[in-house]
């Protein structure tokens, strides 16, 4: 059999969840295929210059193999992927794998292999998002008026964060720590892992957990490639992908209260909504929520429930 090469790109330093889960997808494949295959992992690519969205045009003409990346970036090309970026939506994890795994996942999956040059091989969990500033604790959407917030170039995103008060900045995450630390930007969003390993709890005090939104990852190959392979080498890859989706899940599920653990009370202060005050928030983005369904139908937004 012929080796097979694949090179695998993240933006993402090597405590995180995300690159972990690369190492357990090299493992599978090893397990799997012997000698036959290698395995060359480029962890961060932002350390080499790059801006952490190359990796998709990188990925879809063939200069690597595979990555993974926020699923956020692709409702420009595939519309439906928005229904995945609506706030509040997911209370839990396990509703949140649940539907990714299911009829809508699948549909996300074949549409984005239908009209990009993508093969998607699972869903990751790219972490509850939470918000971070270094002005003053963030409670109700009133404390989010006037400040700056880095967000992803998502125009979903964009008009979420207006309705809650913020000033949206879209920025990639290449330039997100630079912002963060110059007070270029007054706030930002992620999961914790994110802001831990990226030591933007360093310049926020105040953590608010939020979780505004669920983020999803997309696990993506070049699809020529996976289509030029042999079908021993496709199952090989699609039992191995299986394998790291499962092994990153349980590492983002426990990150959180891995970084909760980490984060010093006189460095930081930790924000934990009430119901009354999370319903705040519910409320501002309702008619974005409302306007997202009407846009998408009913059979679709269905399967969200």
């Amino acid at each position: 059999m012929a080796t097979v090469h694949i090179r695998f790109g993240g933006y993402q330093p090597s405590t995180s969840v995300h690159t972990r889960a690369a190492h357990v997808l090299e493992q599978a494949l090893v397990s799997r295929l012997g000698q036959t295959v290698r395995f060359d992992l480029d962890e961060n690519i932002l350390t080499g210059g790059y801006k952490a969205a190359e990796l998709l045009s990188m990925v879809e003409h063939g200069r690597l193999t595979m990555c993974y990346f926020s699923t956020s970036y692709l409702a420009e090309r595939v519309p439906e992927y928005a229904l995945l970026d609506l706030p509040f939506l997911f209370t839990n994890r396990a509703k949140a794998h649940t539907i990714l795994d299911g009829p809508l996942g699948h549909i996300l999956a074949d549409k984005l292999g239908a009209q990009t040059g993508f093969r998607v091989l699972g869903f990751w969990d790219n972490g509850f998002r939470h918000l971070s500033n270094a002005v003053r604790p963030i409670r109700t959407p009133a404390d989010c008026t006037g400040l700056r917030i880095r967000t992803q170039p998502s125009p979903l995103h964009g008009s979420i964060f207006r309705l809650l008060g913020f000033e949206p900045v879209a920025l990639d995450v290449k330039d997100l720590i630079a912002q963060v630390q110059s007070g270029a930007v007054d706030a930002q969003e992620n999961p914790l892992t994110t802001l831990y390993n990226f030591g933007l709890h360093r310049s926020h005090r105040y953590i608010t957990l939020s979780s505004h939104l669920f983020g999803a990852a997309v696990l993506l190959c070049h699809g020529a490639s996976y289509a030029s392979w042999s079908a021993e080498i496709r199952q090989a890859l699609t039992e191995a992908a299986a394998e790291a989706t499962t092994a990153q899940r349980q590492f983002a599920a426990a990150a959180d209260d891995e970084v909760l653990a980490q984060l010093r009370p006189d460095q930081n202060d930790i924000v934990r909504l009430t119901e009354a005050e999370r319903s705040l928030f519910v409320e501002a983005v309702a008619p974005l929520v409302d306007e997202q369904h009407r846009r998408f139908g009913q059979e679709l937004c269905g399967y969200l429930a």
